[in-house]
């Protein structure tokens, strides 16, 4: 196909094109894109962020007494 038979082929539909609707466009495109990659990269980041935080709590040595204290301070008051 020579370069000629496809404007031909394209001119008619930019005759259809409406210039009073509004569209993104290539813009557009580009700025969803742009976020994407960035909403993408933040969540890879905060995977790998997630990854090195120990959940693992140590136990209270403190805790121990003092469960025992209020155990015993309520079986009191129930009285």
């Amino acid at each position: 196909m020579y370069a000629t038979q496809a404007l031909t082929h394209v001119v008619p539909l930019a005759e259809e094109f409406d210039k009073n609707k509004v569209t993104p466009g290539v813009l557009g495109f580009l700025v969803f894109a742009a976020l994407a990659v960035g909403v993408w990269l933040l969540m890879k980041s905060m995977n790998r962020h997630m990854g090195r935080v120990n959940f693992e709590e140590a136990p209270d040595p403190d805790a121990g007494s003092a469960g025992a204290d209020a155990s015993g301070a309520r079986a009191g008051s129930a009285k």
